[in-house]
C-alpha cells in the first residue's frame, strides 16, 4: 500500500472527531447566542373594557324637579347611556349628597334591550344606593300615593359619609316600559315623613318627551292626580312641607 494512502486513512479518524467538536461548538456558541440576544416575550396589553354606562356630555334635560323653596341649593342633571342595550337615566339631584341636610335624588330610567326585567323595589334601592352604604332596609308595608301612583317605599340608614335617615322610593310602569325610583335623605334623629317625599315629587315635572309619547302621556296623567302637597288650591299650591323640612334643617345645621 502507497504510504500516502495509508497516512490517509490512518488520520481520518481524529480529523472526523475534530470537524464533530468543531461544528458542536458552533451550535453550542449559536444557542448561547440565540438565548442572550432573543427579544424578551411581548406583553399582550389587557383590553380595557368600555363602561356599561356611559355620561352625555352636555346634557339636554328630559324633566325638572322645580322646588323654589329649595332654590339656593345645589342641584345637577345627569343623564346616562347604555352602551349596547341603549337604555336612558336622567338623574336628577337636589342637596349635598353627604350632608345632614336634605338631600333629594331622582331617576327616571328607560330601559332599552340592557334589561329584561326590572329588579323589585328593595334589590333596586339597595343597588342604587350602594354608595351610601344603605342598611336595616325595611319595606313599608301599606305604599305611598302620589300624583304617579302607589310607591313602593323602603327606609333605610347610610353606614358611609354622614349618617342619615333615607326613605328610597320605587315605581315601574310596563307601557310606557320605565322605572321612577331614587331617595330622600335627611341627618339627625328625625325620620322623614313619607307625606314630605310625595311633596317633593309633586314638583317633578316633564319639559320634553321626545319620541316617547307614552311618557308624555303619563306624565300629563300624573298632572291631573297633582294633589299640590294637599292642596288642590292653585292659590295654594306651595309646598309648605318641603319648605319646613328644608328651612329647618338648614337652620338646625347653622347653630
Amino acid at each position: 500500500m502507497h504510504p500516502a494512502l495509508h497516512s490517509w486513512r490512518e488520520e481520518l479518524p481524529s480529523r472526523f472527531v475534530r470537524l464533530l467538536a468543531y461544528l458542536g461548538g458552533i451550535a453550542v456558541l449559536s444557542m448561547a447566542a440565540a438565548q442572550v440576544f432573543q427579544p424578551p416575550p411581548a406583553i399582550r396589553a389587557t383590553p380595557v373594557q368600555p363602561p356599561e354606562w356611559t355620561e352625555v356630555e352636555r346634557p339636554f334635560p328630559a324633566f325638572a324637579l322645580s322646588i323654589p323653596e329649595a332654590a339656593d341649593v345645589p342641584s345637577s342633571y345627569v343623564i346616562r347611556r347604555h352602551a349596547e342595550g341603549g337604555g336612558r337615566k336622567d338623574i336628577l339631584a337636589l342637596g349635598e349628597p353627604d350632608g345632614a341636610a336634605p338631600y333629594l335624588q331622582v331617576e327616571i330610567y328607560r330601559p332599552g334591550s340592557e334589561l329584561g326585567r326590572f329588579a323589585d323595589p328593595q334589590a333596586e334601592i339597595a343597588a342604587a344606593a350602594a354608595a351610601l352604604g344603605p342598611v336595616a332596609l325595611q319595606q313599608a308595608e301599606e305604599p305611598l300615593a302620589s300624583k304617579f301612583g302607589p310607591l313602593s317605599i323602603i327606609a333605610f340608614d347610610t353606614s358611609k359619609g354622614v349618617a342619615r335617615h333615607c326613605l328610597g322610593f320605587a315605581r315601574t310602569y310596563d307601557d310606557p316600559r320605565l322605572q321612577l325610583s331614587g331617595w330622600f335623605c335627611q341627618g339627625g334623629a328625625d325620620l322623614i315623613e313619607p307625606s314630605t317625599l310625595a311633596c317633593a315629587l309633586d314638583r317633578l315635572t316633564l319639559l320634553a318627551a321626545g319620541s316617547e309619547p307614552k311618557v308624555g302621556a303619563l306624565f300629563a296623567q300624573a298632572e291631573l292626580n297633582r294633589s299640590f302637597c294637599g292642596q288642590r288650591k292653585l292659590l295654594l299650591a306651595p309646598t309648605f312641607k318641603y319648605r319646613a323640612l328644608w328651612a329647618q334643617k338648614r337652620a338646625a345645621l347653622s347653630k
